[in-house]
């Protein structure tokens, strides 16, 4: 019987489905250790995120609409919710999930999906609003679940003006939960030329937001960051308050971000009147002074990158601290060791290359070391545990 201990120190026993054993890291001058890949979950559809609670339930979301949870036991099941105005079309859906930092007393989750207008629009694209509430737009919703894990019950909407594109492009929606009780959100652009710098969009941006959807402290508007293509890796380097995204490239420069408060990250994709120019760089400090630089690019071409954690624990040897970056075009995981202050990267190692096939989520948690990874391939998709093999 393998232990699953969750972010909170609580250890859960679980019996995980597959045990897929060790692989070996891309050799190079510091290799990693091998990693043990549990399935934790099968069977599913494009699990955007997944997390786990603090008594080891392991809770995942489908884009098309559905949750699953498999809980202490083992055993797997739906978790009923009303997800009737979901909007699910292209890159957006049900997204990026989150629990709140008190959850053990609230019982509170977060999630950031599309949303069916009521009037069956089709999007307010460039403006960043809801259309008055006719039109499809992304919302971040809170939720209560029950204590036996069997239902989620809507209790509010903290923020209902994200923008979306006409067939779902661009979704963004990382959530990350930070421990003083505010919430980071990643959006994506749209595929709109003006957006990522349109201070009147929530559209290509990292949004900072309290618990009842209120700009945070420093955010005017709910803006911390802007410039972004497509936000959907959000993550805390651990033992520092340093707030770090990995956003997708064009035809190439993937990006990891360390997150400035009022920085401008520099994508611009207007240089053509009305079209959405993705020849531009991903950083621009000519058309957009000021820009700030990535920490590391993937270069030419892009990889695809949607998740991000850092792999947190001794069993990581000199890898401990480093960013952990998903890859789905690449299939396989980058690891980048950090300098000190973390504004470069000082060496980057590939895993699990090829062996999973699509790769999205990243979700660090307990003291060993370990993440949840998703899948993303359309069909049988898992989701794993991921930790350092020991010696």
């Amino acid at each position: 019987m393998n232990k699953l201990v969750s972010s909170s120190g609580v250890i859960a026993a679980s019996v995980f489905l597959t045990l897929a054993g060790t692989t070996t890291a891309t050799a190079q001058a510091d290799p990693l250790p091998d990693l043990t890949v549990t399935t934790v979950l099968d069977g599913l559809a494009k699990p955007w995120d997944a997390v786990v609670a603090p008594d080891g339930t392991v809770l995942t979301g489908e884009r098309s609409g559905r949750f699953v949870i498999r809980d202490v036991d083992g055993a797997t099941r739906e978790l009923a919710a009303d997800l009737d105005d979901l909007y699910a079309s292209g890159e957006t859906g049900l997204m990026g999930i989150a629990l709140a930092t008190d959850f053990a007393a609230s019982r509170t989750i977060y999630t950031c999906q599309g949303v069916q207008g009521s009037g069956g629009g089709t999007g307010s694209a460039g403006t960043g609003s809801a259309g008055g509430g006719s039109d499809n737009h992304i919302a971040v919703l809170s939720w209560t679940v029950d204590p036996e894990w069997t239902a989620l019950t809507r209790t509010g909407t903290l923020v209902d003006d994200i923008p979306v594109a006409d067939g779902g492009r661009h979704g963004g929606c990382r959530i990350l939960a930070h421990p003083d009780g505010t919430l980071y959100v990643g959006t994506g652009d749209t595929a709109s030329p003006t957006v990522p710098q349109d201070r009147n969009s929530l559209g290509g941006k990292v949004l900072h937001i309290d618990a009842d959807g209120s700009a945070a402290t420093g955010s005017p508007d709910r803006i911390f960051t802007l410039g972004h293509r497509n936000v959907q890796g959000l993550a805390i380097r651990p033992g520092t308050d340093q707030i770090y995204e990995v956003e997708q490239g064009t035809s190439r420069d993937d990006e990891l971000n360390l997150l400035v408060p009022g920085g401008n990250y520099g994508y611009r994709p207007d240089r053509l009147p009305f079209i959405y120019d993705e020849s531009v760089p991903m950083t621009d400090p000519t058309r957009v002074p000021g820009a700030l630089a990535a920490v590391w690019s993937s270069g030419s071409p892009a990889i695809a990158t949607p998740g991000l954690t850092f792999a947190n624990g001794a069993g990581w040897g000199s890898w401990n601290g480093a960013a952990v970056i998903s890859s789905q075009q690449d299939e396989k995981l980058v690891f980048l060791k950090l300098s000190e202050d973390g504004t470069e990267y000082v060496d980057e190692a590939d895993a699990l290359v090829g062996s999973y096939g699509r790769l999205r989520s990243l979700t660090s948690f307990g003291d060993d070391g370990a993440f949840l990874l998703t899948t993303d391939n359309g069909s049988n998709d898992k989701v794993l545990l991921v930790t350092p093999a020991a010696d």
